[in-house]
């Protein structure tokens, strides 16, 4: 079952404690939208002069504008501004597509060895030229979004030529999965990790979390058997070895042969995962890999309902097997929080994961929007006080709240 069509979902009929109606937290989610988060990046964190976008914008307000510019930073903005565009064909949401699309491609792209630099100056020259997977498999992910949007040719084969890039350098044949970085000519580059965790850590989480999530965009477009396979064997890998079936955790860090490194859980990227996963499995088209997926799903909900939430409907950063132990939020969790649970109610009819859908959206209004700067602060402490992190940046950008409002303005 497709879980996005409308006919297969529970209905809503009635007030709950908490939430006045379903379709009032439609016309929330579409206001902040299209009236806070993507005017913020429109108007506020566009680079004029040199291109592409502002590398860092402080929680003041306050633009940077000698700050580096980041390969995710630009492939999540340029997928934000495709996607919006095509729910709504608004021309600044196509200005802004068009914008993140051109620097990325003629700042980022490497002629001599193919792939996307992890970093660019200002001004766009290269200045970390080393390759990331995570950064790869977002360029893939916008370029494919901004394809699917405008029709572009040259993008779509971009997409099409970074996927093939991470198979031919990054697929591991004997332990399966995804190595996590490497130099610019494409040599391995054991030394680091997208995570920034000392010591050897070959392989992650968060890579093989966004090479899956960008593949199920280019196989929506793309129905080619490779992909498609390629994706079937990832989803497996995410169930079989990631994803510790017991707790209801993703496990983050790991050897070459999938030994885990650290106990710690991030409980945005559990309930980031229960939803990505079934989009992924949807379109595959495998119903047993899909019924498998559901109920691993059901799973991880139900684990982050009970111990990564707290009274307030906010989503703590991480724990371990002690429990919580960071208490601070981010903005990021709350957003997936807001998706994972709708889709939790979706599959299951149970109301308590629509209520907890509802109450991260409440906690995000009541602590994270930004009402006179703009957009979400970034973080808040343990007491819900926002902190002085960077209000945009190579990490912070509409991704995350802005795809939340997105999937859910379409989920329901």
């Amino acid at each position: 079952m497709n879980w996005q069509d409308r006919s297969a979902l529970p209905t809503f009929s009635h007030k709950q404690q908490g939430v006045m109606d379903i379709t009032t937290y439609q016309a929330e989610l579409e206001r902040e939208l299209t009236g806070n988060i993507l005017p913020f990046y429109s108007t506020r964190a566009v680079d004029v002069a040199r291109g592409g976008f502002f590398g860092r914008i402080d929680h003041t307000g306050q633009v940077d504008g000698a700050a580096a510019k980041g390969v995710v930073q630009h492939g999540r903005l340029l997928w934000t501004f495709s996607r919006a565009y095509r729910w709504r064909p608004d021309p600044t949401y196509r200005q802004m597509a068009d914008h993140a699309y051109t620097f990325l491609r003629d700042y980022f792209w490497d002629e001599a060895h193919g792939g996307l630099y992890w970093l660019v100056a200002a001004d766009g020259r290269p200045l970390a030229n080393h390759k990331l997977i995570y950064g790869q498999a977002f360029g893939l992910y916008g370029f494919s979004e901004y394809a699917r949007a405008t029709r572009e040719r040259a993008a779509w084969d971009t997409a099409v030529a970074l996927y093939h890039l991470i198979e031919q350098h990054a697929a591991d044949p004997a332990q399966g999965g995804y190595f996590d970085a490497f130099h610019r000519d494409w040599s391995p580059y054991p030394e680091i990790n997208v995570d920034q965790v000392p010591g050897h850590v070959p392989k992650t989480m968060n890579t093989h979390l966004h090479i899956l999530e960008a593949y199920t965009n280019l196989l929506a477009a793309w129905d080619d058997p490779g992909l498609r396979a390629r994706q079937y064997t990832l989803i497996r890998l995410m169930l079989d070895h990631i994803l510790n079936r017991q707790t209801g955790h993703l496990q983050l860090h790991f050897t070459a042969d999938w030994q885990s490194l650290t106990p710690h859980i991030s409980y945005g990227h559990d309930i980031e995962a229960n939803w990505l996963l079934v989009e992924a499995a949807e379109q595959v088209g495998d119903e047993a890999l899909l019924a498998e997926v559901t109920a691993v799903a059901d799973h991880i909900a139900h684990i982050t309902l009970q111990e990564g939430v707290d009274a307030s409907g906010g989503i703590f950063n991480e724990g371990d097997a002690n429990g919580v132990c960071d208490r601070s939020k981010d903005w990021w969790p709350q957003a997936e929080g807001m998706v994972g649970f709708f889709q939790a109610y979706q599959l299951t009819g149970e109301e308590r994961f629509l209520q907890a859908s509802w109450n991260c959206w409440r906690f995000v209004q009541q602590v994270f929007i930004d009402r006179k700067g703009g957009d979400w602060f970034a973080h808040v402490s343990a007491d819900n006080t926002p902190g002085p992190r960077d209000k945009a940046g190579i990490w912070k950008t509409p991704y995350h709240n802005g795809r939340a409002c997105l999937e859910l303005i379409q989920r329901v």
